[in-house]
């Protein structure tokens, strides 16, 4: 069973929500010509919506479908080519949509940062979506393109220049304004939450290749630390003065870079070392901020994986931002991000990825990436490699996405360092 002949090339579900409606808003003034439909639970919030965008989308259809009534997904599933959706938390109501999109042969982009759904998507439908030909694609924001792609573009680099398979690979956030968004948050909670009440889940979490197809075919190449401080110097002699601390969001970002590169057959090598860092200055003061966050972000993992479970769901939803809320359009604007993803490859090649994107990271950068993945597997069906099931961003479109992110405003460019 395939997508073809669908009614819709793009429904976006949740599109009452704020990142869903930023993301119905970019597509409507993309200008592809894609036939698009919102879907959600109020046909009349859905009309909101759409009289709020682009005149494009004045004739976009809108479609009732709720993660408690599986058969609406059923059908809104049967009805696309690709469903793209931003109702989260993804572990409390994702898994009904990727069964329907699994068993339909729709494709599927979500906004998730959460290792256990995403390890409940694989353990229950990578084989049923390979089967009827689906792409469920994970984590197609701001978590986890840009590292994912960074590192995508690095491989190809090397590969191109034949110096080899990559090794020792680190992430850096060079500077970042904005926030990270409220469905992030839940995320988080979400996983924490769970995990306190499950060792199982504990020890999978902490597992660096917990998302892979294949755990017993994996490396062992020793700790790789999440949240890792060190000095620039360590990590590029380009970085040497500043300071490093974990990146809040390694713990799915590395997962899904790893799942990547077995996806692909480990392309980028069966060395292939990742971690991901924030840069935090070269003041007198960046060394200790560099160990105190590191410090307090283990520590928070830690304790929170053990205890959230004592925060009652009622208490937890009160507490973090409400759907269809984030920043004002003037912060939104003014956010931006900047990452240089560092590699050496097993030859010694030495190569540097630089990413950037206006936009603040957890809204509006992330409502274009989404689009941009949900247009890459709406129109560009014939450019994607063979491969189904449940994926990653470069998995599942790589090339695609190195071409279509720079026209779509983000810049990604590889160099390579001597």
């Amino acid at each position: 069973m395939t997508a073809t002949g669908r009614e819709f090339d793009i429904v976006v579900y949740g599109a009452t929500g704020f990142v869903g409606q930023l993301t119905a808003k970019y597509l409507a003034r993309a200008g592809t010509g894609a036939r698009i439909a919102l879907a959600g639970r109020s046909a009349q919030r859905l009309r909101a919506v759409r009289d709020r965008l682009a005149p494009a989308a004045q004739s976009w259809p809108v479609l009732i479908a709720d993660a408690s009534s599986p058969s609406t997904l059923n059908e809104m599933a049967a009805r696309a080519q690709v469903v793209v959706t931003t109702v989260g938390p993804y572990a409390w109501y994702g898994l009904p949509l990727v069964a329907a999109c699994a068993a339909a042969g729709t494709d599927y982009a979500d906004l998730t940062g959460e290792a256990n759904f995403i390890r409940a998507a694989i353990d229950r439908y990578h084989k049923q979506a390979n089967d009827t030909g689906a792409r469920i694609v994970h984590c197609c924001g701001f978590d986890s393109v840009p590292s994912d792609m960074s590192v995508y573009a690095l491989y190809r680099a090397a590969r191109d220049d034949g110096t080899g398979e990559l090794g020792d690979t680190h992430f850096v956030l060079r500077s970042l304004f904005g926030g990270v968004s409220g469905g992030t948050v839940a995320s988080l909670v979400g996983v924490l939450r769970a995990a306190s009440s499950d060792s199982e889940l504990r020890r999978c979490l902490a597992d660096p290749y917990t998302l892979s197809p294949d755990r017993g075919a994996e490396p062992e190449l020793g700790r790789q630390p999440d949240l890792p401080w060190r000095r620039g110097r360590y990590i590029a002699p380009e970085l040497d003065g500043a300071w490093t601390a974990g990146f809040l969001m390694a713990p799915i970002n590395t997962r899904i870079v790893r799942r990547s590169n077995a996806l692909l057959d480990w392309s980028y090598g069966r060395r292939f070392r990742y971690s991901e860092h924030m840069s935090v200055g070269s003041s007198p003061l960046a060394a200790a901020a560099s160990i105190l966050v590191a410090g307090v972000g283990n520590a928070s993992f830690e304790l929170g994986s053990r205890y959230a479970r004592l925060l009652p769901r009622p208490l937890i939803e009160r507490i973090l931002p409400k759907s269809g809320t984030g920043p004002s359009p003037r912060v939104r604007e003014r956010g931006y991000y900047r990452l240089e993803t560092y590699t050496t490859t097993t030859t010694g090649a030495r190569y540097v990825a630089r990413m950037e994107q206006r936009g603040d990271p957890g809204y509006q950068a992330t409502s274009v990436l989404l689009g941009e993945c949900g247009l890459a597997l709406a129109l560009d069906r014939d450019k994607l490699p063979d491969l189904h099931g449940v994926l990653t961003p470069a998995a599942a479109m790589g090339d695609v996405l190195l071409t279509r992110l720079p026209a779509a405003g983000v810049s990604l460019r590889t160099d390579r360092l001597d």
